[in-house]
C-alpha cells in the first residue's frame, strides 16, 4: 500500500538530515581517537619525565631494568602504569569495537530484513506489473473489439437509416395511394348507392304499375264474372221459350260479348299480364 505524499516527503527530509549530520561522524570518530591517544601519551610522557628527573636527583639508582627486581624503579613503575593505561584504553576501544560490531550486526540484520522486505514488495510489484500490462493487453484487445463492433454498428445502423428512408418514401406513396383510392371507393360507393337507389325506384315504381295492374286486372275479371252470370239467365229464359228465332239468340251473344270499346277484348287475355306490365 503506498504511503501518504505528506509522510514520504517527511521521511525524505529526515533521510537528508541524518545523511549530512553523518556525514563528518567517521572524521569526528578519528580525532576523538586521536585526542584519546594523545592524551594518553602526554600522560606517560609525563611519567616517564617525573621518573627520569627522580634518576637524575639520585644518581645512586640504577637505571637498568634487571628481570625480577624490586619495584622501586619509577621508570619501571612509569613504564607499566602507561602500559597498563594503554591497556585499558585499548580494552575500552575493543569493547567500543565490540560494540559498534554488534549495532553493525544488528544493523546488518535489519537491512536484511529491509532488503527481504524490498524484494518482497519488488517482486509484488514486479508481478502486479505483469498482470497490469497482461490486464492492459486483454483492455487493448477489447478497445479494438469494442471500436469494430461500434464500426459494424455504424454501418448496420447507416444501412437501417437508409432503409428507414426508403420504407418512409414507400409509406408515404402507400398512404397517397390508399387516400386516392379512398376516394375513389367513396366515388363507387355514392355511384353504387345511386345506382341501387335508382334500381329501387324502378322496382318500386314496377311494382305500384303492378299492383295497378292487378288492381284493373280483378276489376276485369269481377266485370267478366258478371257478364257470365247475365249470360247463364239469358240461356235459361232460352231454354223456357223455344219459340224465340235464331236473330234474338245472335242478338244475345252480341249482348254477351260487346266490342264497341275493346275492354273485354283485352280481359279476355289475362294471362299475358306480367308484374313489369
Amino acid at each position: 500500500m503506498a504511503e501518504p505524499a505528506w509522510q514520504e516527503q517527511l521521511r525524505l527530509r529526515l533521510t537528508e538530515r541524518n545523511a549530512k549530520e553523518s556525514a563528518y561522524a567517521s572524521i569526528i570518530e578519528q580525532y576523538r581517537r586521536l585526542a584519546q591517544q594523545t592524551k594518553l601519551l602526554k600522560e606517560r610522557n609525563a611519567s616517564l619525565l617525573r621518573a627520569v628527573n627522580t634518576v637524575k636527583t639520585n644518581p645512586n639508582s640504577s637505571t637498568v631494568l634487571v628481570p625480577g627486581a624490586g619495584e622501586d624503579n619509577p621508570v619501571r613503575a612509569a613504564y607499566m602504569a602507561s602500559l597498563e593505561s594503554q591497556i585499558s584504553s585499548l580494552r575500552d576501544e575493543l569493547a567500543t569495537v565490540y560494540k559498534t560490531q554488534g549495532q553493525n550486526a544488528q544493523r546488518l540484520l535489519a537491512m536484511n530484513e529491509t532488503l527481504r522486505e524490498k524484494e518482497e514488495m519488488s517482486r509484488i510489484d514486479a508481478e502486479n506489473h505483469r498482470k497490469a500490462r497482461e490486464e492492459i493487453a486483454v483492455l487493448k484487445r477489447k478497445v479494438d473489439q469494442h471500436a469494430e463492433v461500434m464500426a459494424e454498428k455504424d454501418r448496420t445502423v447507416q444501412i437501417l437509416h437508409d432503409e428507414i428512408s426508403t420504407l418512409q418514401l414507400e409509406l408515404g406513396q402507400i398512404e397517397e395511394r390508399n387516400a386516392t383510392l379512398t376516394k375513389d371507393n367513396a366515388k363507387l360507393l355514392q355511384r353504387w348507392l345511386d345506382a341501387k337507389q335508382a334500381e329501387a325506384n324502378k322496382m318500386n315504381e314496377a311494382n305500384q304499375f303492378y299492383e295497378t295492374m292487378r288492381s284493373e286486372h280483378q276489376t276485369v275479371l269481377n266485370w267478366r264474372d258478371g257478364s257470365a252470370g247475365e249470360r247463364n239467365g239469358l240461356e235459361t229464359s232460352s231454354h223456357t221459350s223455344t219459340s224465340e228465332s235464331g236473330k234474338g239468340d245472335a242478338k244475345v251473344l252480341s249482348r254477351s260479348n260487346p266490342t264497341k270499346d275493346g275492354i273485354h277484348s283485352q280481359a279476355t287475355n289475362p294471362l299475358e299480364l306480367t308484374p313489369n306490365g
